[in-house]
C-alpha cells in the first residue's frame, strides 16, 4: 500500500501548503516567480497522484461489493487525511460562495433580524491588487514560454490560482459575522473558520482597535482568541466562560477571550450590547 501512503503524505504536505502560500499572497507578500510555479508543479503532481489512487480504492472497495457513494467516502477516508479533507471541504466551500457572490445571493447563514458584520475591508484593495497582478503575470509567461503544453499546463494552474483568491474572498463577503437577536454571536472568516458564542457567555463587548501579529486564528496561552483580518482586530468580547472552537485544520482549543475585525465595529457592539440596530437600507 506504499502508493497510498504516498497519496496520504502528498495530500498531508501539499494542500495545507497551497492554503498557506494562498494565505501569504492575500496578506500582500508575493514569493518570487520561481516559488510561484515550484508550488504550483507540486499542486498538479499530487492532484494527479490523488486521483490516480482514489481509483484504485473505489474500484476496489466496489469489487467487495460497496455501493457508490459508500466505496467513494472509504477511497477519500483511506487516501486523504483528515486536515486535507477539511481543507478540501473549505475549498468546495469557498467555491460555492464564489457562484453565491456572483448571483448576488443573501449572505449565507443570516436570517431575518440578524446583523451581518462585514470584515473584509482591509483585505479587498489587496486582494484585487494580488489578483491582476496574477493576471499579468499569466500573460507575461504565455508570451515567455514557447513549449505549448507546458503553456497550457502553466495557464490551467495560474487560472485556478486566480479562481482560488476570488473564491477565498467572495467567502469572506458572504459570510460575514452574525450577531443573533438574542445576543449571540457568530464569528467567521469565509468558509475556513466558524465560531458560535452563546448569548450567555458574553460578559462585555467593546470597540478596541489592535494590531496583533500571528497568524489569521492565533490563539495565545492566557485563553485570548484573534481572529485578524489585515493585521487587525477592531472588536473585542469578554466571556463569562471558556467557549471551545475548531481551528481550520480540525485542532480544538478554548478562547476566554475574544478579538476580531469587523468594519463597522460600533454596530457590532451596540447590537451586543442589546441596543437598537436598524439593517442598513438595501438599494
Amino acid at each position: 500500500m506504499s502508493r497510498v501512503r504516498a497519496a496520504r503524505l502528498a495530500a498531508a504536505v501539499v494542500i495545507p501548503g497551497e492554503l498557506l502560500l494562498v494565505l501569504v499572497v492575500a496578506a500582500g507578500v508575493r514569493p518570487p516567480a520561481a516559488v510561484l510555479a515550484a508550488c504550483e508543479v507540486l499542486v498538479a503532481a499530487a492532484l494527479l497522484l490523488e486521483a490516480w489512487v482514489l481509483r484504485s480504492l473505489y474500484a476496489a472497495e466496489r469489487a467487495r461489493g460497496a455501493v457508490p457513494g459508500e466505496a467513494l467516502r472509504a477511497a477519500v477516508r483511506a487516501a486523504v487525511p483528515a486536515a486535507a479533507r477539511r481543507l478540501l471541504l473549505h475549498e468546495l466551500r469557498a467555491a460555492a460562495s464564489l457562484v453565491r457572490w456572483m448571483l448576488r445571493r443573501p449572505p449565507h447563514g443570516v436570517a431575518a433580524g440578524d446583523l451581518p458584520a462585514a470584515y473584509t475591508g482591509p483585505q479587498t484593495a489587496m486582494m484585487y491588487g494580488m489578483v491582476f497582478v496574477s493576471v499579468v503575470e499569466t500573460a507575461v509567461l504565455a508570451l515567455l514560454i514557447p513549449w505549448p503544453a507546458v503553456h497550457r499546463v502553466v495557464l490551467v494552474l495560474d487560472v485556478y490560482g486566480v479562481a482560488l483568491l476570488l473564491a477565498m474572498h467572495a467567502a469572506c463577503v458572504t459570510r460575514p459575522h452574525v450577531v443573533r437577536p438574542d445576543g449571540s454571536l457568530r464569528l467567521r472568516y469565509g468558509a475556513l473558520f466558524d465560531l458560535a458564542v452563546p448569548a450567555d457567555a458574553i460578559a462585555s463587548a467593546r470597540v478596541d482597535r489592535r494590531y496583533p501579529e500571528g497568524r489569521l486564528v492565533s490563539l495565545s496561552g492566557d485563553g485570548v482568541l484573534d481572529l485578524i483580518v489585515g493585521g487587525q482586530t477592531t472588536v473585542t468580547v469578554e466571556l463569562s466562560r471558556a467557549v471551545g472552537f475548531t481551528r481550520p485544520l480540525g485542532a480544538r482549543g478554548e478562547a476566554r477571550l475574544l478579538r476580531f475585525h469587523a468594519d463597522d465595529p460600533g454596530a457590532v457592539v451596540a447590537a451586543l450590547r442589546g441596543a437598537a440596530v436598524t439593517p442598513p437600507r438595501q438599494g
